[in-house]
This record gives C-alpha cells, structure tokens and sequence, in this order.
C-alpha cells in the first residue's frame, strides 16, 4: 500500500504544474522518470546514468519502479527541479553553453559536473569563472592535413585580438572522443579545425573560453544589440549534417559524394570532400520561399541520373542545385531541414 501511494505522490510532485519537475534538471527532456534522492531533482534516463557516476553527491532511483521511503518523497517535495536550478545555476555566464538531451557526452557530463560536484555557479562561488576572461592557453590535439594523425598544439586564444593561435610540439598518431570542431571563415572561405584533449573538463573548458571570447567580441562589435539576441549568435549547430551526391552546374557531370553541412543561421549549405577536410568545396546560399528559393523531390527537366535513389533538387534564382540521397527518409529529413531554412525569417 506504501509503495503505490508514495509512487503516486511521487508522480504528482513530477507532473505539478509551474514546479519545474516535468522537464529534466539537467538538458530539458520532457518527462522525466528517474530522480536524484540526494539533490532532490527529476531527471532522464540519458542524464540519470551520469548521475550514477557521482555516487557522493548524487544517487539515483526511478520514479515508477523503485520504493519511495516517506522521508524521501517529503525530501523531493521540500526540494525540486526550480529550487536546484535557483541554487546550482545562480551564476551561469550567459556565453555558458548549456546543452540538451541531443549534444554529446562530454558537453552533458561536463554541465553535470560543473554544477553538483564543482559548484561553479553557485551563488557562494567567489572565483572567476577561468574561461570569462576572454583569453585561454594550453594544449590541444589537432587533427593534421591528410586526415591522417592529431598533432599536439600549443593554443593561444585572445579576445582582445580576435585570434586563435597554434604552435609546432611533437607528434603522435592517437584518436580520442573528446573533440572539438571549430567552423570559421576566413577570405571568404569556410575552414574547419579539428581538435581534442584527453580530459572531458578540459576541452569543454576549451569550447566554452571561445564562446566568451566570441561574446565578448558582439559585446563591443553591437554594444546595443539586447544580450538574448547575442547569446544564439555565439556558436551554434549545423541543422543537419551527412552525405549526398551532387552533380555540377551543368547537370551534366557525374554525380559525386560530398558531406553537407546546414548552416541555418547564416543560411548556407556548406559541402566538403570528407567530413574532416579542412577547406570547404563550396556552399550554397539558401533564401527565403518569396524571393524564388524552393526544394523539389524530382529531377529538373532534361537531366538523368544512372541511380534509381531519392533525388532533391534546391531551385534559386541563379540555378538548379540536384542532390541524390541513399534512403526516402534521409531524402525526407534534408527537405525539411531546408524547408525550415527557406520559411524561417
């Protein structure tokens, strides 16, 4: 009888309106089923597995499947997903990137750590954040031309000049999951850097001091631009990213693999050889539905394609872009992702 009522009491403090509860403490997701007994916060399935790694701080059961003791569920009532947010995030910079359910491992365990073991936004907390300054030095792994091996790098990055710097060290042929691309542009062309370092905090560190430097630099650059309409323009996601085949402008010439990238703040389609090139082969600027902008699920007049696959074509007003995909559904998520691209103001 105590388990299903304290279950049900459990729920109901998950589901309370205004509470907070309904939502993840930790990336947001929807409806959480899992909770921290020792925080007093409702989590997910992805960030609670996260939590089990800190045993001192935090300790894990689920809301539907676990028993409820009573002090617990008057702990979870006294406590809550609005009071841990009140207290673990009173000091979160606003260049902090916080991640959701969808971002990798390491921006998500990072977050977690940052806020329950480190105590960094806390509102106690009397130390400058180490990445706010605008400028960071250390070492990265970066990935060498040819694709071939990370090369270790001394980084120098600096608000104040508007750069990030690397210097020759030895090398080493290694691999790791905590990676880091960076996207810029510079005359004009679209360039890619790709770096890691073995420890998870250290490239978040990494990621978030250039988000600041970037602030920092809208900051001055739009100084009466409101802060909510420059924290988007820090850095941002490709909407979507994989591989197509595009023919040239003459829609003649054989179809060949390129990896693309979506850029819908900047609205360009960026496309590369390889995914880890460093240059881009080109892009495609994408405009809105009335100046002439349209996607298509068929091939324009008078030009063939050997593969019998899902074709897209982007219709501007200067020419016909033609894309092959490999499913009906990757063919589906391109056009939507693009859709949005060409509706969006």
């Amino acid at each position: 009888m105590d388990y299903e009522r304290n279950k049900a009491l459990l729920l109901e403090l998950q589901r309370a309106a205004g509470s907070g509860n309904d939502r993840c403490a930790d990336c947001g997701d929807p409806d959480p089923e899992w909770a921290s007994c020792k925080l007093g916060i409702f989590i997910c399935l992805n960030c609670s597995g996260i939590h089990r790694d800190l045993p001192e701080i935090s300790r894990v059961k689920s809301i539907r499947l676990d028993f409820w003791e009573g002090n617990l569920i008057e702990f979870m009532r006294n406590h809550g997903n609005l009071w841990a947010k009140a207290k673990f995030e009173a000091k979160v910079p606003p260049y902090y990137y916080i991640p959701k359910s969808c971002d990798c491992l390491v921006l998500r365990q990072q977050w977690i750590r940052a806020k329950y073991e480190r105590g960094e936004f806390l509102d106690t907390q009397v130390c400058q954040d180490p990445c706010s300054a605008g400028s960071r030095e250390g070492c990265l792994w970066k990935l060498g031309k040819g694709r071939k091996q990370f090369q270790k790098r001394q980084f120098l990055l600096s608000a104040r000049e508007g750069v990030m710097k690397y210097y020759s060290k030895e090398v080493e042929k290694i691999g790791h999951s905590h990676g880091l691309q960076i996207t810029y542009i510079t005359e004009g062309q679209t360039r890619n850097l790709f770096v890691y370092h073995e420890s998870g905090k250290e490239i978040v560190d990494w990621f978030n001091a250039i988000r600041a430097a970037r602030y920092h630099y809208l900051k001055t650059t739009f100084p009466n631009v409101p802060e909510p309409e420059l924290i988007p323009r820090i850095t941002r996601n490709f909407a979507k990213e994989g591989y197509m085949e595009k023919t040239g402008p003459k829609q003649k010439e054989v179809f060949k693999v390129r990896w693309f990238c979506l850029d819908s703040q900047e609205r360009n389609l960026i496309y590369f050889k390889n995914p880890l090139d460093e240059c881009a082969r080109g892009q495609v600027f994408i405009g809105r539905r009335e100046e002439g902008y349209e996607v298509r699920d068929d091939l324009p007049q008078k030009v063939w394609a050997k593969k019998k696959k899902p074709v897209i074509t982007l219709v501007t007003p200067v020419r016909e872009f033609v894309f092959i995909c490999e499913s009906d559904w990757k063919q589906r998520e391109w056009m939507d992702a693009l859709n949005r691209v060409i509706t969006q103001l």
